[in-house]
């Protein structure tokens, strides 16, 4: 027979279990969107959002445990971006990860005042996004993609790898307003460089074509940072080997398939410094007190397979300097 104590325990016990397995499932699922301007099968990007979510869940967080991830894919799309901003916003998420300035303009388009935190942005400050890299304000920040200074590297890296270019093009988006300072860096690099530097416009293939196809002997490309050179960058990447022209992109993305040569930031690095950002917002800090922070780790990636097939000896003391050689 059980004692009158024993009983006493037994149902004091049970109705602790509703608050045992309460506690367990702690605080409220939280919600986090994601906007991303890469294709749902670019490789770089799922490695972009693996190592977010790798991130977060080292800080407390896991998708379908206490928050709940919403991912989107524009492709570079125009429309996409708006309408999946809407769709993200509509969903009140407690914060939205943006990934490039095409994002960020949809979704301030869209809300002013969910959090949001950029990662591979340039010239946030140009763009509007924020008030100052020191302080925000609003409801955005996060972290840029490169300081401009980078972009005279790119010139002097070109000359590097092909000392015989003369004259490079330099490929930018019209629309996106950091490539104008981008190219003002790599035009104050060029006397000092023995090198004639172009800018040229591109918003779509038949202009990227155009502008490839004009390049005269001894010439080259830079490719400056855009959300329209991620949507085209196996078209620049073939018509540079098609005619021969050496080619330095901003992001090493390009040179795993098959580019010459990149010097840029880790992109990668990039999203687990985001969810940083992203943790301390979901812990109760506001976007408007969070800075602004630069790249802390930039890489050089040479592809000596495409470097053999433009007839280019790569210099010994560049291979050196390089994080990746692709072979």
């Amino acid at each position: 027979m059980t004692s009158r104590r024993e009983f006493i325990t037994l149902v004091g016990g049970a109705a602790a279990w509703p608050l045992a397995a309460s506690a367990q499932q702690g605080e409220r699922m939280r919600r986090i969107g994601v906007l991303m301007n890469l294709p749902a099968d670019d490789a770089e990007g799922q490695g972009r959002i693996a190592a977010f979510l790798q991130e977060l869940q080292q800080l407390g967080w896991t998708d379908g445990r206490n928050v709940l991830i919403d991912r989107r894919w524009a492709a570079g799309d125009a429309g996409r971006f708006q309408r999946y901003a809407e769709e993200l916003v509509a969903l009140a998420p407690d914060v939205i990860l943006a990934a490039a300035v095409p994002s960020v303009q949809a979704l301030q388009r869209a809300t002013r005042t969910v959090p949001i935190v950029f990662a591979n942005v340039t010239d946030p400050v140009a763009s509007g996004f924020v008030q100052s890299l020191a302080r925000p304000g609003g409801n955005t920040t996060g972290f840029m993609q490169f300081e401009f200074g980078l972009s005279g590297k790119w010139l002097e890296l070109l000359k590097q790898v092909a000392p015989d270019v003369t004259g490079a093009a330099v490929l930018r988006d019209p629309d996106v307003g950091s490539g104008t300072a981008q190219f003002a860096v790599i035009q104050a690099m060029a006397p000092l460089l023995r090198v004639e530097v172009n800018p040229v416009n591109v918003r779509d293939p038949s202009e990227i074509r155009r502008a490839v196809e004009a390049r005269s002997p001894n010439g080259g490309l830079i490719v400056t940072a855009s959300a329209m050179a991620y949507t085209h960058r196996d078209l620049i990447i073939t018509l540079a080997a098609r005619h021969k022209l050496p080619t330095l992109y901003f992001d090493r993305s390009f040179v795993a398939a098959s580019g010459l040569i990149s010097y840029g930031p880790d992109y990668t690095n990039q999203y687990r410094r985001a969810a940083s950002y992203v943790d301390r917002i979901l812990k109760g800090e506001k976007p408007a007190d969070l800075p602004v922070q630069a790249p802390t780790k930039y890489e050089l990636v040479i592809n000596l397979k495409t470097a053999k097939a433009l007839g280019l000896d790569v210099p010994d003391t560049l291979l050196a300097r390089a994080d990746e050689v692709i072979e």
